[in-house]
């Protein structure tokens, strides 16, 4: 059996390789290393994908994140509201522009924000809320827009681990995740679903001032060549990176079914079980799978993944302390939030391997070995 991997790249890197290996040298041989036309053609390509107006490529998701903010002209003092269940670059921006954190419990079953919390975090100093679609499950974003809407609060979705997700909403439309809010951000980080050979990210908007904005913001605020308006950043997604993205995203789709298929034999196989929870997926969202996420009942969390190891399974714990008790956001008060249901599930979820690749003698020694240590 070939070893497991949380996400197997080398593997999924051989059967798109002679692609790769032509469009990388075609780059050195032109040296167009920065703005080549592979970056402005994979940002076509996302924008028909998604079905949006704009996609402005950047050199990573927590930069798409910050650039949002500044494009929107949030200032020192103002909230965003956001989750405290995710990984620490969506509050961490936050705080990095001088904004103030405001956090807010989750579903327990879809881990993503609950939107019947967010109206009593808002106070006259609110000015966005940032939802995440965790782990590849995305939103209720009627509900969430429905209360921006009534507040005029903007809304930027953390779309990272969800590229390539849909929402249907009650208007029966379906839309891809990230483009439903104001903007939308992603990552291209190379264990993402539609991830590159390093950092890379990008921001969606249907705006066409806010595109314009969020352009100037990420090349130094620049209006023109050598004329500032704003301040700005440097973050743009490299040549090399764009030929990566621009051979996967055709496969995105097959790369999502791929990882459904791993979950659905997961679900199967640790149905009603009385020790595990698998993944809920709303009506409304067509999960992904970034992570396939289990919750675990009267287990020693460290022990089993001890006991994984030991059989060659890899698995993980996204994630073991939230945002909110987190010494980086003490200065904000942040641990006297009170979010039980985030508090109770850091306690309790691991996610397994999933990913492309998985053939099913790994599959079946995964689920084996988890059946064999939850009895």
């Amino acid at each position: 059996m070939v070893p497991i991997q949380m996400v197997d790249l080398k593997r999924q890197y051989a059967k798109i390789k002679s692609q790769i290996d032509a469009g990388m040298q075609e780059v050195l041989e032109s040296a167009a290393f920065i703005n080549g036309a592979p970056v402005q053609l994979f940002g076509k390509e996302l924008e028909a994908y998604l079905g949006i107006k704009h996609v402005i490529n950047c050199a990573n998701g927590t930069d798409a994140l910050q650039i949002a903010m500044m494009a929107a002209g949030l200032q020192p003092g103002d909230e965003v509201i956001t989750p405290s269940f995710t990984f620490i670059a969506t509050a961490e921006v936050i705080a990095l522009l001088n904004l103030k954190p405001v956090f807010v419990d989750i579903d327990p079953q879809t881990y993503c924000i609950d939107p019947t919390k967010i109206e009593a975090a808002i106070t006259p100093k609110t000015k966005a809320i940032v939802p995440v679609h965790l782990y590849g499950h995305v939103c209720d974003m009627d509900a969430i827009m429905e209360v921006a809407n009534k507040h005029n609060l903007l809304v930027i979705e953390d779309n990272a681990q969800a590229i390539g997700g849909t929402y249907t909403g009650k208007d029966g439309v379906t839309r891809k995740a990230g483009t439903i809010g104001h903007i939308g951000c992603t990552s291209f980080f190379p264990s993402k679903n539609l991830g590159c050979y390093g950092d890379g990210g990008a921001l969606f908007t249907n705006d066409d001032a806010m595109a314009a904005q969020i352009r100037m913001v990420a090349n130094h605020g620049q209006s023109a060549r050598y004329y500032h308006d704003v301040v700005g950043v440097n973050s743009r997604l490299d040549t090399l990176q764009a030929v990566v993205l621009r051979v996967k995203l055709p496969l995105l789709d097959e790369y999502i079914n791929a990882r459904r298929k791993v979950a659905d034999a997961y679900d199967a196989a640790f149905a009603n079980h009385p020790q595990i929870t698998t993944p809920f997926r709303a009506p409304y969202s067509y999960h992904v799978f970034h992570q396939y996420t289990l919750q675990i009942e009267n287990v020693d969390r460290n022990a089993f993944v001890a006991y994984l190891a030991e059989k060659g399974v890899p698995a993980m714990i996204y994630y073991p302390v939230p945002a909110h008790k987190q010494k980086m956001f003490a200065a904000f008060g942040s641990d006297e939030f009170n979010l039980p249901i985030t508090d109770e599930l850091t306690t309790k979820v691991i996610s397994l391997p999933i990913h492309t690749e998985m053939d099913d003698d790994q599959l079946r020694h995964i689920i084996e070995s988890v059946l064999s240590y939850l009895k």
